[in-house]
């Protein structure tokens, strides 16, 4: 069983930053494959970026490509999504979850969710 708790949410002014933290329970964290997922008001929730259980190898949507950054500690047992140069379409309630590396799927685990909110 892997527990995940998101983080670092909040409210930010277009062309800002965040950076979400994802703090994973359990001794298997660096089994998985790790992503971010997205949802937005009144949207289905979609993929954003995955990372290699090694932290070597990842994607990302085109949406966010060279704008976001996911990378990993599994020492901390912890996945962050480093969010630049954010937009207002940026604003969604962002999860983290297991993955099938190459997959933009959720797999066995995802957690509940943290506020991300782009004012124009």
């Amino acid at each position: 069983q892997v527990q995940l708790v998101e983080s670092g949410g909040g409210l930010v002014q277009a062309g800002g930053s965040l950076r979400l933290s994802c703090a994973a329970s359990g001794r298997t964290f660096d089994t998985y494959t790790m992503g971010w997922f997205r949802q937005a008001p009144g949207k289905e929730r979609e993929f954003v970026a995955a990372i290699h259980r090694t932290g070597i190898g990842t994607y990302y949507a085109d949406s966010v490509k060279g704008r976001f950054t996911i990378s990993r500690n599994n020492a901390k047992n912890t996945v962050y999504l480093q969010m630049n140069s954010l937009k207002p379409e940026d604003t969604a309630d962002y999860y983290c979850a297991t993955v099938r590396y190459g997959s933009r799927t959720i797999t066995d685990y995802c957690g509940q969710g943290t506020q991300v909110t782009v004012s124009s």
